[in-house]
């Protein structure tokens, strides 16, 4: 019998950064499915074991998340939304354990070194490598580890029944992660988007890509990102992926038709709803019911 909860597939466990993505996206009603890889969410959604996949797409401070963009292509599932969450990291122990009787403090590598500027000042704590935020909080839980202290979210904390010690430990505030919201052909709503997610090559030559670009300007669409990445087996080609927003559906629709004539493996990756606040460092307002369509594949 097929559960009335959404089944959100993620990269790691419970009380993760992914977890709190898809909480703020769906809402706490969720069924979440734990998962070691990213390849491993995506054969949750092949194999109808998941719903939905919540996947980390870039972070405001360590960039793209390029494997992810090729997973996007291999599967070809489409994208049917996207949400930003603030990464606001804690110190958190065991009930009861004091600042002064820690020796080692465990996390993620780059939650380790988003943290640097607060453990300068502490250089005789022990620094322990993991591979996910809130599997070291869950390992301090299990172990009952009174000498080492974890860096995660609150989420963790409250799951896991750790306190507290030092709240957002992060050196840059303003630190945020975009998360994309990935599901079946077959099980997406309808609406009317104002985002799309797009992939192709241009031709080897000056001014190819240019060309693509002015008719996103011409068309008033707001380019929102661009990232490139290089076609296997094809020297000096590239794959780009570019995100582009639209006002009115028209100017959309009409930009597509003009880019065709200069690209070739052309690609839609999703069209969807975009999160209309922009990141902040202290909230996010809960975000609106999303529209889904579904992915296109289009060649001249």
């Amino acid at each position: 019998m097929k559960s009335e909860k959404p089944r959100v597939a993620i990269q790691g466990i419970r009380a993760s950064f992914h977890e709190e993505a898809a909480f703020k996206y769906f809402g706490e009603n969720i069924e979440t499915i734990e998962c070691n890889s990213f390849k491993q969410t995506f054969e949750a959604l092949q194999n109808k074991e998941a719903d939905y996949v919540v996947m980390a797409i870039e972070n405001s401070i360590a960039g793209s998340i390029l494997p992810n963009y090729a997973l996007m292509m291999s599967y070809g599932f489409p994208i049917v939304g996207e949400v930003y969450i603030p990464i606001q990291l804690h110190l958190m122990a065991l009930p009861g354990v004091k600042f002064e009787d820690i020796k080692y403090v465990t996390s993620h590598p780059i939650a380790i070194r988003q943290c640097v500027d607060f453990f300068d000042e502490y250089p005789h704590l022990q620094m322990v490598e993991s591979n996910d935020t809130a599997a070291c909080a869950k390992r301090i839980k299990e172990e009952k580890l009174t000498d080492t202290v974890a860096i995660a979210n609150t989420l963790a904390a409250n799951l896991y029944g750790l306190e507290i010690l030092e709240r957002r430990i992060e050196s840059n505030k303003r630190n945020f992660t975009r998360f994309l919201i990935i599901t079946h052909h077959d099980n997406q709503l309808k609406g009317t988007p104002n985002k799309a997610s797009l992939c192709f090559e241009v031709s080897n030559k000056v001014g190819s890509l240019a060309k693509v670009l002015n008719i996103f300007a011409d068309q008033n669409l707001n380019m929102s990102k661009i990232q490139s990445m290089p076609v296997l087996g094809k020297p000096s080609d590239y794959n780009f992926y570019v995100d582009v927003e639209w006002k009115e559906t028209r100017q959309y629709d009409n930009a597509i038709k003009q880019i065709l004539k200069y690209t070739h493996n052309f690609n839609i990756l999703g069209e969807y709803e975009k999160f209309e606040e922009q990141p902040s460092i202290d909230q996010f307002k809960k975000p609106e019911q999303k529209k889904y369509i579904k992915i296109k594949t289009l060649s001249k």
